[in-house]
C-alpha cells in the first residue's frame, strides 16, 4: 500500500505516492505534521495527504481580517473560542482538517482532555470559514463544507472571492448563495456576528 500526498501549487494540485506498508496512523501524521510546520497539512477521511503551502500575502491578509472580526465577536459573545488557520481538527469521520477560521462552543471544548486539546483535537467546529484561494477548485471547497456539516458544524461559510460569492451551509438544507454580499450574518447560530465583505474581496 501507499500513503498518497496531494500536494497543492498555485496553479494546480500535485499527487505524490510514498511507499509505505499502511496509510499513516494519527500519530506518525501528527509527527509528519510537526516535522513539516511550514506548511498546512490535512488528512482527508480515507489517509489521503493534502500537503496546501503557505498562502499568499494577499490572501494571508484576508484570512487575517476573517479572524480578527471572530476574534473580536467571541470576546465579546464568552460563549465559546476562536481558532485560526494554523489549528488542526480530526473530525467524527476520520478526517483532520484546517478551516480558515472556527469556532467551538465552550463546554464542548471544556469536555475535551488536556491531551486532546494539545493535539489536533477529535471534534468538529461549531461554524467554520473556508476561503477561496487561487491553489483552490470550487468543488473540492464544496465538498469540504458538506463534510463538515456532516460532521457535526451546524454554520459553514465558502467565500469565493474571485467570483464575489459566499455559500452558507447548515444542517439538512441546500447552501444558500450571497451574491457580492456587503456583510454576511451569523445569526441565529453566532448572535450578532456579523463579517463586512469590503476587506475579504
Amino acid at each position: 500500500m501507499t500513503t498518497t500526498l496531494l500536494i497543492q501549487t498555485p496553479t494546480t494540485p500535485l499527487t505524490v505516492s510514498l511507499p509505505a506498508i499502511a496509510p499513516m496512523t494519527r500519530e506518525e501524521f501528527y509527527a509528519f505534521c510537526q516535522a513539516n510546520r511550514e506548511l498546512r497539512i490535512e488528512r482527508t477521511a480515507t489517509g489521503e495527504v493534502i500537503v496546501m503551502p503557505p498562502a499568499f500575502s494577499d490572501t494571508g491578509n484576508r484570512n487575517f481580517n476573517l479572524a480578527a472580526h471572530l476574534w473580536v465577536w467571541t470576546e465579546k459573545d464568552g460563549t465559546g473560542l476562536g481558532f485560526d488557520s494554523s489549528a488542526g481538527f480530526t473530525l467524527p469521520n476520520g478526517a483532520t482538517r484546517s478551516p480558515d477560521a472556527a469556532w467551538i462552543k465552550a463546554e464542548r471544548w471544556n469536555a475535551l482532555t488536556e491531551e486532546e486539546k494539545a493535539s489536533f483535537a477529535p471534534i468538529c467546529p461549531d461554524f467554520v470559514i473556508e476561503l477561496r484561494s487561487a491553489s483552490d477548485t470550487l468543488s473540492r471547497l464544496k465538498a469540504k463544507m458538506q463534510e463538515y456539516i456532516e460532521n457535526g458544524a451546524s454554520l459553514g461559510w465558502l467565500i469565493d472571492r474571485k467570483n464575489r460569492t459566499v455559500y452558507i451551509y447548515r444542517r439538512d438544507r441546500e447552501p444558500q448563495i450571497l451574491e457580492n454580499p456587503d456583510r454576511v450574518s451569523g445569526d441565529p447560530e453566532l448572535p450578532g456576528f456579523s463579517l463586512p465583505m469590503a476587506k475579504i474581496w
